[in-house]
This record gives C-alpha cells, structure tokens and sequence, in this order.
C-alpha cells in the first residue's frame, strides 16, 4: 500500500496530537513558548518564528536574552556562532545575519532542543 494512502486511524497511531494537527490537518503551531528540552528555559516566543525554508525552526531573537549565550564556532572548517542556553550550557543551533526581519538575525534552532508549551 501507498504511504500516501494510509488510512487517517493509521496517522492518528503514529503521530502525537500536534503532529497530527500540522501534518494531516494542515494546522498551524499555537501561540506560545519554546523552551529549552533541557532544563526549561524560555527561549524563543512563536511571535518571533518563521519559515527560513531551511527545514530548521527559526526565530528572529530570543525571548529573553538572559536565557541566551552566543559563541564562536569554527568547527566544519568554517566560523558560525553557536547558539547555547545560558541557563543549562545545551546546545541549541546557530545564528545567522540574514534573517528576515529589522534584527536581521535567524537564530537556527534544532527542533530536539525544544519543548513547545502552548499560551
């Protein structure tokens, strides 16, 4: 049988209730918070999310940038700037200067180094 045509129970199994909402409902994320996976600091607002196309979860800025620590990455033969939670020293991603938005900024965030918490 076709993946695309499995039947909705079979996606309902497999999928957790947000998944399911994005995925086969076409549904957009709620509004609210993401923090880190770790420890649980507020890290980015979905006010300041956006498609960058990448395939990775993108904001503009931090939430608070308190929470937030940036650092020089030349590993891969190239220089980024790592993005790590103050709080815990996780790593989160990198950020960029080509965002979208007036900062400018697109802080390109590993979607396992976050938790959605819904406002």
């Amino acid at each position: 049988m076709n993946i695309k045509n499995r039947h909705e129970d079979f996606w309902k199994k497999k999928l957790t209730d947000q998944q399911y909402h994005v995925l086969r409902e076409k549904g957009t994320h709620e509004r609210g918070m993401y923090k880190c996976a770790a420890c649980g600091a507020e890290l980015f607002s979905s006010e300041t999310k956006f498609d960058s196309g990448t395939g990775w979860p993108s904001f503009d800025k931090p939430e608070n940038l308190e929470n937030v620590e940036l650092k020089d990455d030349n590993s891969l033969g190239m220089h980024r700037v790592e993005v790590i939670c103050k709080n815990c020293g996780s790593h989160l991603g990198h950020v960029f200067d080509d965002g979208p938005t007036e900062t400018g900024k697109r802080y390109c965030i590993n979607s396992c180094a976050l938790d959605f918490q819904a406002q």
